[in-house]
């Protein structure tokens, strides 16, 4: 981390430069953001960002590979396996933890990936307005590949819309008015146009899809899919209280559900490489020489950590009756690079890529960046702490 722009924006941090910045995120919306955001953005160093822009080019060289479907055919439950797949993810989001190796150097480890869309609206507004109270300079930059916010937003568009006009693609959840990243939905929306809308406001006709707008019915071309099947697992009868998006219908899809599972956990295994931890499906796994303490325990299909098993013991493994379906993981150990006021905190990078239709591979477009002082990444683990959260990195243009 650039020991200089952290020795800066500390200095000039006040508690009321705080309460202005979250004032100037939560202005004009309806419910005020429902995650925490952390109390400063990370500056990388221009060799750490290589190390990512390294890590990312090695990881997406696997994706492209022409067997990745064939490799990643049984990362699909059949139960949610959605018709008319497409031949690539639109969104790419790869997540780097970052480390300290043998050698004592900070380095980018790859936590998870997925096949799905992350905040690619909110991420904008939240470096418009780190920028705009904490007067970071602008040779910063938050985006990748010599982008800038125009240009970020019109590949977003070409990703997102493509040929077709704003009120033809929808942004849908299962309920997104109610979603914690609500707020980038409607970040999304002010950019790009793209109304939002619920699974339960699609309405079926013929094999198309529709939507209502102030009375009237409009054809839904394309979905910019935000649903992810694990929030309405616990509804056994959803599809006959809602259309069944699982069917094949004359819509397109941004990005193609099947990919959520495909670009996720599942692909660990076939990774390998400086920033990629070892990891093994489990029922593959004959015996650990190094000790099972080194390893954490992972089920293929949760989401947002749910099922992990940081300190693995061999009765874990006994217990469980479906090895296929988890990986062991090499641990990775989170290093508190970042600079707080009372201490150092750890950091998790989050890399985002889009990919539009007619493109040969995927655009590094922007980041995420999350802080954190618990056991692992996430809310539950880093509850009454400051200066952890949501954030974003910038580096030097």
């Amino acid at each position: 981390m650039d020991p200089s722009a952290r020795k800066t924006f500390n200095d000039n941090f006040t508690s009321e430069k705080y309460k202005q910045f979250l004032q100037l995120l939560n202005k004009g919306l309806k419910d005020p953001i429902a995650f925490r955001v952390a109390e400063t953005p990370v500056f990388l160093t221009d060799d750490f960002r290589d190390k990512l822009l390294a890590a990312g080019e090695d990881i997406i060289n696997v994706i492209l590979q022409p067997d990745f479907k064939q490799l990643t055919e049984r990362a699909i439950p059949e139960k949610w396996r959605v018709a008319k797949e497409n031949d690539h993810p639109h969104f790419l989001a790869l997540d780097f933890g970052v480390c300290k190796d043998e050698h004592g150097n900070i380095v980018p480890k790859l936590i998870e990936l997925q096949g799905f869309p992350s905040l690619y609206g909110f991420q904008v507004h939240l470096g418009d307005s780190f920028r705009h109270v904490f007067d970071i300079a602008e040779d910063w930059s938050i985006y990748f590949n010599n982008l800038d916010e125009a240009g970020y937003i019109d590949l977003l568009k070409k990703t997102i819309i493509g040929p077709y006009q704003p009120v033809e693609v929808v942004l849908m959840d299962v309920n997104a008015p109610e979603q914690k990243t609500a707020v980038d939905f409607y970040q999304t929306q002010k950019y790009i146009g793209t109304p939002v809308v619920s699974l339960s406001d699609l309405i079926e006709q013929n094999g198309k899809l529709f939507y209502e707008d102030k009375g009237s019915f409009k054809r839904i071309k394309r979905i910019y899919n935000r649903l992810i099947f694990d929030e309405i697992e616990g509804d056994p009868d959803i599809f006959n209280k809602v259309v069944d998006i699982r069917k094949a219908f004359d819509v397109e899809w941004i990005t193609h559900p099947n990919w959520f599972y495909r670009v996720s956990k599942f692909t660990m295994p076939f990774l390998s490489g400086d920033y990629v931890p070892k990891t093994m499906f489990l029922h593959e796994v004959h015996t650990i020489t190094d000790g099972l303490e080194h390893y954490v325990l992972k089920p293929l299909f949760s989401f947002a950590g749910q099922g992990v098993i940081i300190d693995v013991t061999q009765q874990d493994i006994d217990n469980i009756k479906d090895p296929e379906n988890w990986i062991l993981q090499e641990k990775v150990n989170y290093e508190p690079v970042v600079q707080a006021p009372d201490g150092g905190v750890k950091v998790e990078i989050r890399l985002l890529y889009l990919w539009p239709d007619g493109d040969s591979k995927p655009t590094l477009a922007i980041n995420l960046a999350r802080l954190s002082r618990g056991k692992m990444i996430g809310v539950r683990y880093n509850k009454d702490f400051d200066w952890v959260g949501g954030t974003i990195a910038f580096m030097r243009k």
